[in-house]
């Protein structure tokens, strides 16, 4: 049996993260001690390295409860799971085509940099074109970076 402190810390997890995946349903509930400590199994361990070891891998949430329920039930099909592995491979895909665009785009940029003054700068004049007349590709808006609030 575990402590909360001792399953997060093996697990590499927070406490709180801990609590939460209780709390939502992807963790089953602890037993309890006569002071009312949570303890965990063995069994609650494999559970939240199956977790964290899906995070990891970017999927959301609602991927891994299905999963969970798939991994509790030994004998269903697993071709729902090879469809959210493959969802997640195709996200994965769009999100690297993303970043090559931005990596051409930046790398076109900085190669056309005179080394001048602020004045003459590609750089800083691409940016500046809001409207994308200087960009190669369009493909680096979507989520190449994460966006800053209004």
């Amino acid at each position: 049996m575990f402590t909360i402190g001792k399953l997060a810390k093996q697990s590499g997890v927070k406490v709180q993260t801990v609590r939460y995946y209780e709390q939502i349903g992807l963790m089953p509930p602890a037993e309890r001690s006569a002071g009312n400590q949570r303890l965990y199994t063995d069994a609650h361990a494999e559970r939240l390295g199956f977790i964290r070891h899906a995070r990891e891998l970017g999927f959301p949430l609602e991927a891994i409860r299905t999963l969970l329920d798939l991994s509790d039930s030994p004998d269903k099909s697993c071709a729902e799971a090879d469809e959210i592995a493959r969802a997640r491979l195709a996200e994965v895909e769009s999100r690297i085509a993303r970043l090559e665009a931005l990596k051409t785009e930046l790398t076109r940029m900085i190669a056309q940099c005179a080394h001048g003054t602020a004045a003459d700068c590609r750089v800083i004049e691409v940016l500046a074109a809001t409207d994308h007349t200087f960009c190669a590709s369009d493909d680096h808006q979507q989520d190449a970076a994460p966006r800053l609030a209004p």
